[in-house]
């Protein structure tokens, strides 16, 4: 009996003591080197290492860089161009009839012949008029080749342009006139303010994911004093029970079952520090700052109770003006507006201002030192009269309507949405407010009851039983008040997201 005795008493030991060694080293302190966080600090990193605040702000500066671009439209469009050819086979043209003499329309004069007459018949009268009084007489151009067969009025072509061509140009057009362009530029500007709000939605995201990651590492951290005091508890009464087994006042079942508890509080302490840990993770990767860097939270769960005896009705008065999903969408509405403005303009007449510059040659000849170049340069003005389109600028405005109609659905539904998000919030809160006050009225009764049961067991009037059971409801209220802490705080955090109630870093 006394062997038994001592290798139970050895196997306890063993359990207990290395394990409350171990817990106790592990329990939260501060460390060499650990950054200690406050929520507002853990705030100013989010906002200024979080990537999706990052990217929200490298898509406002795209944006910024696409309106700028834009307005580039308004400017001279400037091109230079420049072209070779080389001429296979030259054109041929025609000059007058093709009708032979005596027919109706022929006339001696046609082809090459009558051209030729036409051009030196001047000439000549030119120089008759400078020869009066000489005795000289007038001598009209006569084409030798008049009269042979196949030259009576046939006109015979004659090649144009050269064989080598080289032009270099300078071309220019601006806008005067187009309400379609002034209009979508007005549009991008929007899409600026846009992504303006777009960033602000990422921003208050951020917020809310560090506000929950840090109340819940508060949480956990509440969890785990609960559980290690369990532990305490079990492994003191352990060894109270143990002293009473060896007075031969309690029995082993009453021992085994301590022992029991002992090692049953072991899981819990566990669970806790693990989660402890993971919502460090959590919070570490919503701040986008390394996971291995060693930092902790300052405070406590309790220090965020005075929040909770706040106006409720405040709340569910609360306008949903700042709410940056509604904003987006009111945004999206005012460009699709604008979108059918321009394009009503569409059937809107354009002027533009035009400028054109050439340097040109042409040589049957390929010596450069030869060629002799001939600018030519040209300024006016360009009307556009759209006049007809098969019905598309028409169908396009229409599909832009319905568009239009979708998206004011579409708020409608999400407002209506965001009105039962608020009254959850509200509801979360306020029913925590109530479980908090019950839950702090049982843990100081389950706290007195507590300690009279460890007293009543310690003077041998009470069984383990009744200690473990009065342990549990203490465990339950601790937990419940703790509980009722952080649903307050989580609900106040998506209500103040849903509010759109911006983090001032000062």
């Amino acid at each position: 009996m006394f062997l038994k005795r001592f290798a139970l008493l050895a196997a306890s030991a063993f359990l207990a003591f290395p394990a409350l060694a171990q817990y106790q080293d592990a329990a939260p302190q501060s460390e060499a080197g650990k950054v200690v966080l406050t929520l507002e600090d853990a705030l100013k990193i989010a906002l200024s290492e979080n990537t999706s605040v990052k990217v929200a702000d490298m898509e406002i500066e795209r944006q910024k860089y696409a309106r700028k671009g834009s307005y580039a439209a308004l400017l001279p469009q400037v091109s230079a161009s420049g072209m070779y050819s080389y001429a296979l086979k030259k054109q041929k043209v025609y000059f007058g009839s093709d009708k032979k003499d005596g027919e109706e329309g022929g006339s001696s004069g046609g082809g090459m012949a009558g051209m030729m007459a036409s051009l030196m018949n001047p000439i000549m009268y030119y120089i008759n008029q400078l020869y009066a009084g000489t005795g000289v007489p007038f001598v009209p151009y006569v084409d030798p080749d008049a009269g042979k067969e196949g030259s009576g009025g046939s006109s015979e072509p004659m090649e144009m342009g050269r064989t080598h061509s080289v032009t270099f140009g300078l071309s220019a057009q601006m806008p005067v006139v187009n309400f379609q362009l002034w209009e979508s530029l007005r549009l991008t500007g929007d899409q600026v303010e846009l992504a303006v709000e777009q960033a602000r939605e990422s921003r208050l995201g951020t917020v809310a994911s560090v506000k929950q990651a840090f109340y819940g590492i508060l949480f956990a951290k509440e969890a785990y004093k609960v559980y290690n005091s369990v532990y305490e508890n079990a492994v003191e009464n352990f060894r109270l029970t143990e002293m009473r087994y060896n007075a031969a006042k309690a029995s082993e079942l009453d021992l085994t079952r301590a022992k029991s508890n002992v090692a049953a509080a072991i899981p819990n302490l566990y669970n806790a520090e693990n989660s402890m840990e993971l919502a460090l993770w959590q919070l570490k990767a919503v701040m986008g700052v390394d996971l291995d860097r060693n930092i902790d939270i300052a405070g406590t769960l309790e220090e965020y109770a005075g929040q909770m005896f706040s106006d409720i009705a405040e709340g569910e008065r609360a306008s949903l003006d700042g709410n940056s999903q509604l904003r987006q969408l009111a945004q999206q509405a005012e460009m699709l507006s604008r979108q059918i403005r321009m394009q009503q303009y569409a059937y809107l007449p354009t002027l533009a201002l035009t400028f054109s510059y050439s340097y040109l040659t042409q040589s049957d000849i390929f010596n450069l030192s030869q060629w002799k170049w001939f600018p030519s340069s040209t300024i006016g003005l360009s009307l556009s009269i759209p006049i007809f389109s098969g019905g598309q600028r028409y169908h396009t405005i229409k599909q832009t309507r319905v568009q239009a109609d979708e998206l004011e659905l579409q708020r409608e539904n999400a407002e209506r949405q965001l009105r039962i998000g608020i009254r959850q919030s509200l509801g979360t809160m306020d029913t925590a407010m109530r479980t908090y006050d019950a839950s702090k009225e049982a843990l100081a009764s389950a706290e007195k009851a507590y300690d009279i049961a460890v007293k009543s067991y310690q003077l041998g009037k009470s069984t383990l039983t009744d200690l473990n059971n009065t342990e549990l409801v203490l465990t339950q209220s601790r937990l419940a008040v703790s509980q009722a802490i952080y649903n307050f705080v989580i609900a106040k955090a998506g209500l103040e997201q849903t509010l759109g109630y911006d983090f001032n870093a000062n």
